[in-house]
């Protein structure tokens, strides 16, 4: 799975805050799965992550998280080789 993948719902600020974050680190694309849509994905994502909040975040094969990690990541300069990975 080289691509970043984020769930999320319609009306999600942090999810808002998440795409803006990655697409200024130069992620193209970003495969949305929306919860609120969609029961069956929200149980994946809560069984996957053992998380229920949105955003949660996946970069290649790695769970980064919500929108709070990923900004730690970046803070910590570690998102860019994470994404360097996956391109």
């Amino acid at each position: 799975m080289n691509k970043v993948v984020m769930y999320c719902t319609a009306v999600c600020p942090f999810c808002t805050r998440a795409e803006a974050l990655l697409t200024k680190r130069g992620v193209t694309q970003i495969e949305k799965v929306r919860i609120d849509t969609d029961p069956a994905q929200r149980e994946l994502m809560m069984k996957t992550t053992q998380r229920r909040t949105v955003p949660q975040i996946f970069i290649g094969q790695t769970h980064v998280g919500g929108y709070d990690d990923l900004a730690a990541l970046d803070r910590a300069g570690e998102l860019a080789p994470l994404l360097e990975s996956i391109a």
